[in-house]
């Protein structure tokens, strides 16, 4: 498949794979159909690789000048400045993006229409040096949580050595709200595992545990979408999964951008009930 938009499609991004940027572009062709609803209508925040991953980065949030006339912008006021952002509602402007070295893409939780109002809350789990399959077992325990209060909620690996839990909140609840919620499901989490997990931010006061991270629910905070690369070795994949997948043995960097494509066409997508109603649209007018 022909890459669109693409320069420079020679340069290598990924050097042990020998990954190049138009690999890059033709995987983002492939997963559009799967990657976009989770960018639409979303401020984009782009974590920028001009020449691989080997070779630093920089995030940016306000779209480069200039800029072709196709592409949709928002402008948000911050309470240092206003930033114009890049919004990715079609293959066009994914594609740009990735052009510009965004290996992966990081959308906000919220859309322009409720900025205010995230459709999800995120719980990040950080495992640091730990084995994945620790991390395995606090997924697990907070999804009996979720599970006994019949709170829908989905899970993706990050693309690295954690997993991101979703519950959907269906734009009905502040960042604020958002942010308790998930610090309510951290501190029962770490009442019942307090030596595996830990509510410090700081890593040098939780070696050897894994990190609850519920920061990522404020406003402006971003992570990669489903389905994004990362840049790390192997061209891993922040892959949806489904629970039953979550158990031992599951291996995250299973997922890349060499196979992930193939593996789509018939898996389905196990994470587009995070951009559902939620279990609160229901229980509260």
């Amino acid at each position: 498949m022909k890459s669109l938009l693409g320069t420079h499609e020679s340069k290598v991004f990924f050097p042990v794979e020998k990954i190049t940027k138009g690999d890059l572009l033709e995987y983002y062709q492939k997963i559009s159909p799967f990657i976009l609803p989770y960018l639409k209508d979303r401020p984009i925040v782009l974590r920028r690789f001009p020449n691989g991953i080997d070779e630093g980065s920089f995030y940016q949030k306000a779209i480069p000048e200039p800029h072709p006339k196709f592409l949709k912008t928002v402008e948000i006021e911050h309470e240092e400045r206003t930033i114009e952002y890049l919004m990715i509602n079609n293959l066009d402007s994914l594609l740009y993006a990735v052009n510009l070295g965004s290996i992966d893409l990081h959308p906000f939780t919220s859309r322009v229409k409720k900025l205010g109002y995230p459709d999800y809350c995120v719980l990040d789990l950080d495992p640091q040096e730990l084995p994945f399959e620790r991390v395995i077992e606090v997924a697990q325990e907070c999804h009996a949580l979720l599970d006994g209060l019949k709170i829908p909620h989905y899970c993706k690996t990050s693309g690295g050595r954690g997993l991101h839990i979703y519950i959907p909140l269906h734009a009905r609840f502040t960042h604020e709200q958002s942010r308790a919620f998930a610090e309510q499901i951290a501190a029962y989490l770490h009442k019942e595992m307090p030596k595996l997990t830990s509510l410090e931010r700081s890593p040098k006061k939780r070696v050897g545990q894994i990190y609850l991270d519920c920061l990522q629910n404020r406003f402006g905070q971003t992570l990669a979408a489903p389905y994004s690369v990362r840049p790390k070795k192997g061209a891993p994949v922040s892959m949806p999964l489904e629970w039953k997948e979550v158990v031992k043995g599951l291996n995250p960097l299973d997922f890349t951008l060499k196979n992930v494509p193939g593996l789509m066409k018939h898996r389905g997508d196990f994470f587009k009930g995070v951009l559902g109603p939620g279990v609160f649209s229901s229980k509260f007018p």
